[in-house]
């Protein structure tokens, strides 16, 4: 049915969307090539439509709660939950002014991923089915590694992904360049040879000493390096990526916020990478692929594995998806129903409607922010 305007009528109009914030402790000081940290802080939109609850959320500042209630939450309300496209349009649009990348971005897909969740419980499907499904499950790496570890922490991490059977694993490296050497050696050890070993640098080098630090990091059989440069840098990268030892893939676009910038990032890396909380939510994730494929590149999804596994199942270039330790744990702390990986992989529970996470409101209070 339409409306006079010759616009669809919303069939299940979105009643509210509630924000609510959460700061969980790390288990120690963590630290990777260029920060460190001792805490994260999650960002939840809670969407309601017809007796359904959609879930979604983003790891940012609390600024993106109060974006979301300022200029996102009055042009989403009343809007058709069964169509999130035409949401997302309206938020980017709401916040042109306001800044769309960064706070924006991150605002835009919490709230984007909340719908989508909603309509997949409207539909009474799980994620993965209500979108174009290409795969049953998804493979997945361990992510961690911090520059804080102790030698035990670290091989404790890596022995228990091992066990789980992932097929690769990622550390991070770049925040003391002399003891990297033994941190990768030590993390072969503990791996084995069949294991592929990867590492983040987070940005902690120029161009050439990205390419210093990329032959030594090849002397331990690291295939796989990920931001050796800033991401910013993108002619860095390039440089980088065409002079990176011989089977060693180059990596980045965790921090791209759009598709403009994810494509002129593509050609000037091995593996393109995106973040569903940052890159515009499942909508825009979505639109990653065409650009992965476009640019025959593969694609890796950036952490937050609740969400990404579902998504990733509708990604055709995709490769991997990482799970990070610090949002696995996240995630199991806040809620119920998050996925346990199984022989490497992460498969969505199509018994649970929508992403399958319910809010543990009564355990969470603790972490109010």
């Amino acid at each position: 049915m339409a409306n006079v305007a010759g616009t669809p009528s919303a069939e299940a109009p979105i009643a509210r969307l509630e924000v609510s914030a959460f700061t969980i402790p790390t288990e120690e000081p963590e630290s990777d090539g260029t920060l460190e940290w001792d805490s994260t802080t999650i960002v939840v939109v809670e969407a309601r439509a017809a007796g359904e609850t959609g879930i979604g959320y983003t790891y940012g500042d609390l600024a993106v709660g109060t974006l979301i209630g300022s200029k996102l939450a009055p042009v989403v309300e009343g809007m058709d939950a069964l169509a999130p496209p035409a949401a997302w349009a309206a938020m980017q649009a709401a916040i042109r002014n306001a800044g769309q990348p960064g706070v924006g971005a991150m605002a835009v897909s919490a709230v984007d991923i909340a719908l989508w969740d909603l309509k997949a419980r409207l539909l009474g499907v799980c994620l993965a089915d209500a979108l174009p499904r290409f795969q049953a499950s998804v493979p997945v790496y361990g992510s961690g590694g911090f520059t804080s570890y102790s030698a035990g922490r670290l091989r404790e991490q890596l022995a228990s992904w091992v066990e789980a059977g992932f097929e690769r694993v990622k550390v991070k490296v770049g925040r003391d360049p002399g003891a990297d050497p033994a941190r990768l050696a030590l993390c072969r050890e503990a791996i084995g040879t069949e294991v592929e070993l990867m590492a983040d640098a987070n940005g902690a080098f120029s161009p050439r000493e990205a390419l210093t630090q990329a032959e030594i990091y090849a002397a331990h059989g690291v295939a796989y390096l990920e931001e050796p440069v800033s991401s910013a840098d993108r002619e860095g990268l390039g440089f980088v990526r065409e002079r990176a030892p011989a089977g060693m893939a180059i990596a980045a676009g965790e921090y791209e916020w759009d598709l403009q910038g994810l494509a002129a990032l593509a050609p000037r890396v091995d593996v393109v990478q995106a973040d569903v909380t940052r890159i515009g939510g499942v909508t825009n994730l979505l639109r990653a692929d065409a650009v992965c494929r476009a640019a025959q590149r593969p694609f890796s999804a950036h952490c937050a594995p609740a969400v990404s596994a579902h998504v990733c199942c509708a990604i055709e270039a995709l490769a991997h998806l990482e799970y990070f330790h610090d949002h696995v744990r996240v995630e199991r702390l806040l809620f119920d129903g998050t996925l346990d990986p199984e022989g490497g992989r992460l498969m969505p529970d199509r018994s649970r409607p929508g992403l399958g996470l319910e809010l543990k409101r009564v355990e969470v209070e603790r972490f109010a922010a």
